[in-house]
C-alpha cells in the first residue's frame, strides 16, 4: 500500500462525507429506516457511504472494500482490505447528540495499519500518518491542505486512579461490574469510535467493551490507538486483536494504555 497516497485520500473522503452528514444533521427531520438486524440507518449513512466507497474504489481499485452499508461486502473472506463505517454512532446522530464519527481504515494481514476517525459535529479529527504515528488535526479542515497536526500518545496511567471511558448507548451492568474491579478516578461516556481516540490522546486510560461490535466499528479507532502507543486485546484471553474474522464480527475487547494492569 502507498501510504503517502492513502492518508490524504482517506482524509479528504472523510471530510467530504462529514460535510454531507452535517447537511442532513442540520436540516429538517430525516427519515429513519431499519436494516435487517433492526439497527437504524438514515440518508446520512447512505450518502456518506457512497462518497467514501466511490472514492476508495477509484483510488484503490485492486484493494478489497468492506463497508457496513453494503451487505454483499460482508461475505468477503479477506485479510487485507479497506473497511468503512460511514456514520458510526447512528443513534447519537438520530438523537442529535453530536458524538458520531466517520471511520475509514486499511487492514493488512489482519492488522489495522492506517485509520481516520472524524467527528464532524464536534470538530475532532484523528488519523495515522504515512509512518504510522497518530495525530489530531486542528483548524479549518481544508480538504486539500492539512491544518495544525498534534502528535497524540496514550497516558502513563495510575492504576489506583484510572480514567475510564465506556459506551454512551450500550452501557450495561456487566460493563459496570468489570470496571468496578479497577481503581477508578473518573469515568466518562462517549459515543462511537471516539472512545478509542480518548484513550489514544491520554484523555482516558481504559475502554472495555462487553457487547457486540463489528470490525467496521473498531478498525479505524484501533489504528489510531495503535499509532498512539495503545493496545487492543480480546476480553477473555487478552490476545492481540486481529481483523478479517468470519463475518467481520468482533469478540468483546479491551482498549487501553499499556501501563494499565488488566484484570481477568
Amino acid at each position: 500500500m502507498d501510504y503517502e497516497k492513502l492518508v490524504p485520500t482517506m482524509r479528504k473522503l472523510a471530510l467530504e462525507a462529514g460535510d454531507r452528514i452535517m447537511e442532513i444533521y442540520d436540516g429538517p427531520d430525516f427519515e429513519i429506516k431499519s436494516k435487517s438486524d433492526d439497527s437504524p440507518v438514515t440518508a446520512a449513512d447512505e450518502a456518506a457511504d457512497k462518497i467514501i466507497s466511490d472514492g476508495l474504489r477509484a483510488a484503490f481499485p485492486d484493494v478489497a472494500l468492506v463497508t457496513e452499508e453494503q451487505a454483499t461486502s460482508h461475505n468477503l473472506e479477506v485479510s487485507t482490505f479497506l473497511i468503512v463505517d460511514p456514520l458510526d454512532g447512528t443513534k447519537e446522530f438520530i438523537k442529535r447528540r453530536g458524538e458520531f464519527t466517520v471511520n475509514i481504515a486499511y487492514v493488512e494481514n489482519g492488522v489495522p495499519k492506517a485509520g481516520i476517525v472524524y467527528a464532524p459535529a464536534i470538530k475532532r479529527l484523528f488519523y495515522t500518518l504515512a509512518d504510522g504515528r497518530s495525530v489530531e488535526e486542528k483548524g479549518s479542515f481544508d480538504k486539500d491542505q492539512p491544518g495544525e497536526l498534534s502528535p497524540i500518545a496514550v497516558s502513563t496511567p495510575d492504576n489506583r486512579a484510572l480514567m475510564v471511558v465506556a459506551s454512551k448507548s450500550h452501557r450495561d451492568q456487566a460493563t459496570d461490574d468489570y470496571i468496578g474491579q479497577y481503581g477508578v478516578k473518573d469515568m466518562t461516556s462517549a459515543g462511537s469510535s471516539l472512545k478509542f481516540c480518548l484513550v489514544a490522546t491520554g484523555e482516558a486510560d481504559l475502554y472495555p467493551r462487553l457487547g457486540p461490535t463489528m470490525e467496521w466499528d473498531t478498525a479505524a479507532g484501533d489504528a489510531v490507538l495503535r499509532g498512539a502507543g495503545g493496545l487492543m486485546v480480546t476480553f477473555d484471553e487478552h490476545k492481540t486483536f486481529v481483523y478479517g474474522k468470519d463475518g467481520f464480527r468482533n469478540p468483546f475487547f479491551i482498549a487501553y494504555a499499556p501501563g494499565v494492569l488488566l484484570v481477568k
